[in-house]
This record gives C-alpha cells, sequence and structure tokens, in this order.
C-alpha cells in the first residue's frame, strides 16, 4: 500500500509544479507589463495548454519578457525560504518546487535562445538581448534546480526508503494538483 502514495505523492507533486510554475511565471510577466505601463490584455493559464500573457500595448518587450522567467524563479525561492521557516516538515515540498521552476525556466529560456521563435527568448534576442544572457540564465538557473533536487529522493521513497512517505503530504499534495487544476478551468474563457 505504501508504494500507492509513493506514487500519488511523486505524480501528484510533478503535476502541481507543473502547473504552479505555469502561473508564477506569468505572474512575473503580468508585473512587469504592469511596472513598464503595459496593458495586460489576456492571461492563459489551462491544464492543458501552455500558458501565455499577451499584453497590448507593450511598450516594453524586453523588460516583459524577462519578467516571467526571472520571477518564475525568484517566487519559489521566496516560497522555498517561507516554508523552511513556518512548516520545517514539508520544505522537501518546497524545495521540490523551487528546483522545478529554476530548471523549467532556465531550460526555457537556454533552449529557446538556440531555436528562438514567438517565445519569450525570440522577444529578448529581437528587443537587443544577448544569446549568451540567456545562456547563462539557463545554466545558472537549470544548475541551482538541481541543487535543490539534490537529496530529496528518500522524501519521495526513493533508495532507502523504499517506497515510505508521507501519506498525509501525498494526499495534500493532491489536493492542491486538483484545486488549481480546477481553478484554472474556472477561470479559462
Amino acid at each position: 500500500m505504501h508504494r500507492a502514495f509513493q506514487c500519488l505523492l511523486i505524480v501528484s507533486t510533478v503535476a502541481f509544479c507543473w502547473l504552479a510554475m505555469m502561473v508564477v511565471h506569468e505572474s512575473g510577466h503580468v508585473l512587469h507589463a504592469w511596472l513598464s505601463g503595459g496593458s495586460v490584455e489576456r492571461i492563459v493559464l489551462h491544464p492543458a495548454a501552455f500558458s501565455r500573457t499577451d499584453v497590448r500595448p507593450n511598450p516594453h518587450p524586453l523588460l516583459v519578457a524577462w519578467g516571467g522567467a526571472v520571477w518564475g524563479c525568484l517566487i519559489p525561492l521566496a516560497i522555498l525560504l517561507l516554508v523552511r521557516w513556518a512548516v520545517r516538515s514539508q520544505t522537501y515540498l518546497a524545495a521540490f518546487f523551487a528546483g522545478f521552476c529554476l530548471i523549467a525556466n532556465g531550460a526555457y529560456l537556454a533552449v529557446g535562445s538556440l531555436m528562438p521563435d514567438g517565445d519569450d527568448a525570440g522577444v529578448v534576442l529581437t528587443q537587443g538581448g544577448a544569446q549568451w544572457q540567456l545562456l547563462l540564465f539557463g545554466v545558472l538557473a537549470v544548475a541551482g534546480g538541481l541543487w535543490l533536487w539534490n537529496g530529496l529522493g528518500p522524501n519521495f521513497g526513493l533508495g532507502p526508503a523504499k517506497g515510505q512517505v508521507d501519506r498525509r503530504a501525498a494526499v495534500g499534495v493532491t489536493l492542491a494538483w486538483v484545486l488549481l487544476a480546477v481553478a484554472e478551468l474556472a477561470l479559462s474563457r
């Protein structure tokens, strides 16, 4: 029975992190749009789609493009610090989320710098940013994410834990994932 909770914890944690990563990423775009005098026309957050923020007018597209990845990393790191201070026993979940966000945002910009399209990396490059900046951000973010993940395996029942996980955490993360997915479905047009 403990393997079922292990699978539940792993699957729900990854699924929750994917949805929540898109939320913090798009929050960064929104924040930078507002700070730069842009107007957020639409935010796409849907469990079955890649997220997107449409800004029109967008007087500072370079600033808005960087906002997603920068805040998509900083917000999860702030959450990690808060959880480490307030709910120490659940730090591993916040560390996994922060690592996930750093890896996702870093890989997104690094790979995007090599294959620019209409994504954030493409906007950065067309607005005067340099490929080396995207690559450097990507390498540092991915390395930081992997560092945060180092040693988390036993909390997810891997290695010496032999499938044993905190069952309350497995149920809690599953509920958080379902609630976030339902909220995104309800708020999407």
